[in-house]
């Protein structure tokens, strides 16, 4: 089901003539001099369309640098005026609602710690009521999408229509060399609710680390996202917060003029027609997927009740075991990913548990009306 949001396009509210756009600036506004030489450095390179910078950082241990706090709107209202660039910053109250928008700032944004507390967001909602100003969600910091929607609807509801979101990657348990999980799966399942809503991706984020920026730049734009917010540093090595992963400016205008900006449909004649083609033949396979899912589970069925009937469990770890193995080997003759048969197995195996456990229960509840029914006749 569609989202039914009220959002005008990205263009009508933001110069996206460069391409891609970028959306740039320090972590943490950390002195007006820091700001300012950040500024004039991102404005030269010619790639930066927007000015963003820390005003409020929510931190995760008090004691660390919260912010420079208001001081910094002048700083970058100062900046604003001698680069051209219109200027964005994140809030995370109404107070920080009314100083943002009486320095002039163009683009607010709710940060991730924000987007997961609906009261929070309902609060800067609130405080945004009546006001025609831009406004970027950032995903919550754990992967609920609900959440993330939320956030987009209740802004909406206070009249926000320049609104869109930014993917910042997810918190995860799981170790890998992401300082968050891009979960890509997540912000393709929000613009395919709301396909004209735009979203940005933030690789500093996601990517914890400057190395790996360029790579996750690329991906976002192959998947259709409508921009990047890339934080830069003067100096990086300096930094206040977040050292590691931000940038040069320098640095920022050689990863942009090495990024392929595609276009996501083409009118080339004989590209449609193949690609038209191709994609017939993935709706047959992905027609037979389904067939032979649909086949497999009414065999599941046969055994939850088979094994309801000889009081078996339903977990073996001996066959699971052996599914992995055999699954994965098969997989890697393929030449399919690993993890991606992994997940697919555990999504198999975790239906076929959820349907065995069902039939296990059915027994038991037909079995309870009986014996209360029998009882009734006995009384």
């Amino acid at each position: 089901m569609k989202l039914q949001l009220n959002i005008q396009p990205l263009n009508t509210w933001l110069d996206t003539k460069n391409e891609p756009l970028i959306i740039s600036g320090p972590c943490s506004a950390e002195t007006e001099e820091q700001l300012l030489t950040t500024a004039h450095l991102l404005a030269a390179t010619g790639k930066v369309s927007v000015l963003r910078a820390g005003i409020w950082k929510p931190r995760t241990r008090p004691g660390e640098f919260e912010g420079i706090g208001s001081i910094g709107l002048e700083w970058l209202k100062r900046a604003k005026l001698e680069t051209g660039l219109p200027t964005a910053v994140e809030v995370a109250n109404a107070k920080h609602v009314e100083e943002a928008l009486a320095a002039g700032v163009d683009i607010l944004w709710i940060g991730a710690r924000s987007t997961v507390n609906p009261f929070c967001v309902q609060e800067i909602a609130d405080a945004l009521r009546g006001v025609d100003v831009p406004v970027l969600v950032k995903n919550p910091v754990n992967p609920d999408l609900q959440l993330w929607i939320g956030a987009l609807e209740r802004l909406n509801g206070a009249g926000i229509t320049k609104l869109g979101a930014i993917h910042r990657g997810f918190s995860s348990f799981e170790k890998s060399s992401f300082r968050n999980e891009p979960m890509w799966e997540l912000a393709i399942q929000l613009k395919t609710l709301c396909p004209d809503l735009p979203i940005i991706n933030d690789p500093s984020h996601i990517c914890g680390n400057r190395e790996l920026i360029p790579y996750i730049s690329q991906k976002a734009l192959d998947l259709d996202m409508q921009g990047l917010m890339i934080e830069s540093h003067v100096d990086p090595s300096v930094a206040w917060t977040d050292a590691k992963q931000q940038v040069t400016p320098a640095a920022l205008a050689e990863l942009a003029e090495r990024l392929t900006v595609r276009e996501p449909e083409s009118k080339n004649e004989v590209f449609i027609d193949q690609l038209a083609d191709l994609r017939k033949q993935i709706d047959k396979i992905d027609d037979l997927l389904l067939q032979k899912l649909g086949e497999r589970m009414a065999i599941v069925g046969k055994i939850g009740e088979f094994k309801r009937d000889n009081q078996v469990t339903i977990l073996q770890v001996n066959r699971w075991d052996a599914i992995i193995k055999k699954g994965t080997a098969f997989a890697k003759a393929l030449k399919l990913d690993l993890n991606f048969t992994e997940k697919f197995l555990e999504l198999v195996h975790g239906e076929s548990i959820r349907k065995q456990t069902e039939i296990m229960n059915a027994g038991k509840a037909e079995k309870g009306i009986a014996a209360e029914a029998h009882a009734e006749v006995k009384a």
